[in-house]
């Protein structure tokens, strides 16, 4: 084969063939130059054959490598050919991002970061104290823009650190900074922490040292910048070179703000222990250092159960720091009690309601600010809020302002005489009053006086709703299509057993909670209209039950109520989670807002020269069915004139013909009692609370004022009744979108028969309602603890005692309920 022959050979085998090798080049010509044509064809032949088996190894090798050339070849040549990218792509980005590029970025920006620190730092030099530390005032306005008060004097007295004990100074570095005698005046995990969660809008989550909170108390602002932030860890730097840990520490204790208005450790060692500094023990020392970190939260005066429980475990939290810190005798440690603050007083230019009112403002303010993000928190936030240089009109009313106090002297404290009855000292009272198309607060009734009892009683959540909570399952009931345990549907004409003590059913099952009733009183079978008349804990524990206690506890919840983190479990149909009259005003206010949730406000308008606050919406979005709220509102106008708020409502001369609708309650043991009732204009709630007049434990109100119980329908419903009776429309009218309750006149009213069985029977079939039914003659057998028993229980009435009209003596302050 010559080497043309050769050289087709291997372009038809795609380039695979073998290169020539020397042995074939040599081959050839000898074969070719035989004379003999066969035998140089037959040589040629052989030639051939034996080159290419010599070579086979070569060429498979040959062959492999070929072949991939030619496919990388054609690889490229392709994608120029397309779009003239691809390769050259891939290599532009590796080109620019590479390692060393990478890394060379990172270490000039962090060159360009260091640079730009050092010149803040040569630039910025401590500064005089903050506008925010000069004293200010607040000016406080009612409605009108008529002037309610200033509250401008600011109680701080700077003592030398020399003055206060060792060991109360450690009480305050073992809380905030253990770290204080040794570091560098900054965290810088912290600062970089607050950093970004300040540009995310998450807000700051602590890491600051002493010197850092000293700095933003005194020298800055606690604005929520990043401006801000970095100026404090400049300035926190360089104060920490300059000044001693001592001089830091006592300019951090002297401008920190305790709650009750005090600014310092002299202010707050008066306020809360009345002594001056230099006698503080450690155990004091450790509880105004724990409350550094939320005043307003654990201040025991105002603390709930929750806030005490929080600022015990920081009491501990503290001497367990200083004992780890070897500040602090183990042993010393152990014998240590909490020690329990006393009493707080009112602050000067407070008196009368005034001081409620301020306080109810200053609140909401500061709650505000940090939900708009101006503040890192609620501490900082009332930090800003008592700096001053606020102007705050409210929503207060002038006129239903004074009436409302007028109503609580009249009908309540001018009727108590402490020294005829000793019990008569153990009651407040306390009162919110709500516009349900705006949510303005118009009205607010704190106490008797904000210098003589500093808590108020309008915002206290310490106590039951008592029976004031029913309209609220009833409301969850209809909002949810709720049925009973045959499968009927939950309405105002719906019959339950209001049988005593009767076991509560779920699906068959007894679920172990059987109340009693007011007086352990029997009703039979009866409409969920006249349970809610009457106050029957039988059928609305069923109800809830029917419901899921889970869905009316989140109902409430969205009502105004902090139901949230509550266990759902029966004996919660009873009212039994602690509440205010603040928050079962906004309860009801949605209700006669046809629903859509109303959040009371008391701030009619905000103004302050460097911050801007932007008030929310009190009305808010639809929580339950304008269906579900007004036959509610119809259901409870039945128990404004025939049932336990008749006297004191229905029947009072001042009425005139207004439309009405609310509900009573009276807690367990007397301890408090409410009236929460509205118009179609305006919504009230008033709470009567027994509270020892030395100690302020929660007592029973037996026998205040000279009648055997205290009762929703007594005193609070005179007080709601002669409050709402001077102030509301005479012409306003309930628009209800339904047909069922009290204030609808129905066609037909269901009766049931004479014999109910263990579970409620629903069925409404004839036209006349359920009368002189006897009380089932079965009982439970199996009773759990009940949940509100009565405190002068009296038997069931016999057989013939017709069930829905009871015959115990009527209380001339109103029926007892529960």
């Amino acid at each position: 084969m010559g080497r043309a022959e050769e050289r087709r050979a291997r372009q038809r085998g795609g380039r695979r063939a073998a290169p020539p090798t020397r042995s074939s080049e040599e081959t050839a010509p000898t074969a070719g130059a035989n004379p003999s044509g066969t035998a140089s064809t037959a040589s040629t032949a052989s030639t051939a054959t034996t080159a290419t088996t010599e070579a086979e190894p070569t060429v498979i090798g040959g062959r492999a490598a070929a072949r991939k050339a030619a496919q990388a070849e054609a690889k490229g040549r392709g994608k120029k050919g397309k779009t003239g990218k691809g390769k050259n792509d891939k290599s532009f980005l590796r080109r620019m991002f590479t390692w060393k590029k990478i890394v060379g970025t990172v270490f000039g920006l962090c060159l360009l970061g260091m640079g730009a620190f050092i010149a803040m730092y040569m630039m910025i030099d401590i500064p005089a104290g903050n506008a925010d530390a000069e004293l200010q005032s607040n000016v406080y306005k009612y409605s009108d823009g008529s002037l309610l008060t200033r509250d401008g004097e600011r109680n701080r007295e700077i003592v030398d650190l020399a003055k206060v004990p060792k060991k109360v100074q450690y009480t305050f570095v073992a809380a905030e900074n253990k770290t204080f005698y040794q570091d560098g005046g900054v965290d810088l995990k912290g600062t970089a922490r607050g950093l970004l969660n300040t540009l995310s809008g998450k807000g700051t989550q602590g890491g600051s040292t002493i010197t850092q909170q000293y700095v933003k108390n005194y020298y800055l602002t606690a604005d929520q910048t990043v401006t801000r932030k970095l100026k404090e860890l400049v300035i926190s730097l360089k104060l920490d070179r300059e000044k001693s840990k001592d001089y830091i520490l006592a300019g951090y204790i002297n401008t920190s703000y305790y709650g009750r208005g005090a600014y310092g450790i002299q202010a707050a060692a008066q306020a809360y222990y009345r002594v001056d500094a230099d006698e503080l023990t450690v155990e004091q020392g450790a509880y105004l250092a724990a409350l550094l970190q939320a005043p307003s939260q654990y201040d025991w005066a105002v603390a709930s159960d929750t806030g005490k429980e929080l600022v015990k475990a920081r009491w501990n939290y503290v001497l367990d720091n200083m004992v780890g810190q070897g500040w602090l005798d183990k042993a010393k440690r152990a014998e240590m009690q909490f020690p329990v603050p006393k009493e707080p007083k009112a602050a000067p230019g407070m008196g009368g309601q005034t001081g409620y009112l301020v306080d109810a403002a200053n609140d909401q303010l500061a709650r505000q600010l940090v939900a708009q993000g101006t503040a890192d928190n609620v501490n900082d936030a009332v930090t800003m809020v008592k700096a001053g240089g606020w102007t705050i009109t409210l929503n207060i009313d002038k006129k239903r302002q004074k009436a409302l106090e007028s109503a609580a002297k009249s009908q309540l404290t001018s009727k108590l005489d402490p020294k005829k009855r000793k019990v008569d000292a153990d009651v407040q009272a306390g009162a919110v009053s709500v516009n349900p198309k705006t949510g303005a607060v118009v009205a607010l009734y704190g106490g008797t006086d904000y210098y003589k009892h500093y808590r108020s009683n309008a915002t206290r959540v310490d106590y039951q709703p008592a029976s004031t909570f029913k309209p609220v399952i009833l409301a969850a009931a209809l909002d949810e299509d709720a049925k009973t345990q045959s499968g009927k549907a939950i309405s105002a004409n719906t019959i339950y057993d209001g049988t005593s003590k009767r076991q509560v059913v779920n699906n068959g099952t007894k679920v172990g909670f059987a109340p009693e009733n007011e007086d352990d009183q029997n009703y039979g079978p009866i409409t969920v209209q006249t349970a809610m008349n009457k106050s029957v804990n039988s059928v609305f524990a069923q109800m809830g039950v029917d419901v899921g206690m889970d869905k009316v506890l989140k109902v409430a919840d969205q009502m105004g109520m902090d139901t949230a983190k509550l266990k759902s479990v029966p004996a919660q149909t009873l009212g039994t989670m602690g509440a205010s009259p603040w928050q079962m005003a906004g309860v009801y206010a949605t209700l006669d807002n046809h629903g859509r949730q109303v959040t009371p406000t008391i701030i009619k308008s905000v103004e302050n020269s460097k911050r801007q606050v932007k008030l929310p919406d009190p009305i808010g979005a639809q929580i339950v069915s304008r269906e579900a709220a007004d036959t509610v509102t119809s259901v409870l106008t039945g128990v404004v004139d025939d049932g336990t708020a008749k006297v004191s409502v229905r029947d009072n001369t001042k009425r005139d013909g207004r439309k009405v609708a609310g509900k009573t309650g009276t807690s367990d043991e007397n301890l408090s009692a409410w009236f929460t009732g509205y118009t179609p204009d305006l919504v009230t709630s008033v709470g009567l609370f027994g509270e020892a007049a030395k100690g302020g434990a929660h007592v029973p109100m037996y026998k205040a004022g000279g009648f055997p119980r205290v009762n929703g329908g007594g005193f609070p419903a005179q007080i709601w009744a002669t409050y709402t009776f001077g102030v509301s429309s005479k012409s306003a009218k309930f628009d209800l979108d339904t047909t069922q309750g009290a204030a609808v006149q129905p066609s037909t009213t269901p009766t049931v028969s004479e014999t109910p069985s263990q579970t409620p029977s629903e069925s409404a079939t004839t036209s006349k309602p359920p009368t002189s039914s006897a009380p089932p003659s079965q009982t439970p057998t199996t009773s759990a603890p009940v949940e509100t028993p009565s405190q002068t229980p009296t038997t069931s009435p016999p057989a013939s005692t017709p069930v829905e009209t009871p015959t115990e003596p009527e209380n001339p302050l109103g029926d007892d309920e529960q």
